[in-house]
């Protein structure tokens, strides 16, 4: 989950400054602690990102931040099958 500071921060960043789309990478790459054995996770990696996946993310982190959004769909890499999840639990 993001912290005001999370949201406010990235605002103050020169590429910000000079594209305000940029703030949805430095703002993932604030809130998502580990993509695989990544971590920490730099906006470099974010902006590296096929769309889907960016897209995804910032699915995930507006479901996370919602009031009552906790629980993610999600498939398991193995068999497919699709579940959800309760992300403040893992």
């Amino acid at each position: 989950m993001a912290t005001a500071l999370d949201e406010v921060q990235p605002l103050r960043d020169a590429r910000v400054q000079a594209n305000q789309a940029y703030v949805a990478v430095l703002l993932l790459s604030r809130v998502v602690t580990q993509l695989g054995d990544i971590t920490p996770v730099p906006p470099s990696l974010i902006e590296r990102l096929f769309a889907a996946d960016f897209a995804y993310l910032q699915e995930l982190y507006i479901r996370m931040n919602e009031p009552a959004g906790s629980l993610a769909e999600t498939q398991c890499p193995d068999c497919g099958s699709r579940f959800a999840v309760d992300v403040l639990a893992v």
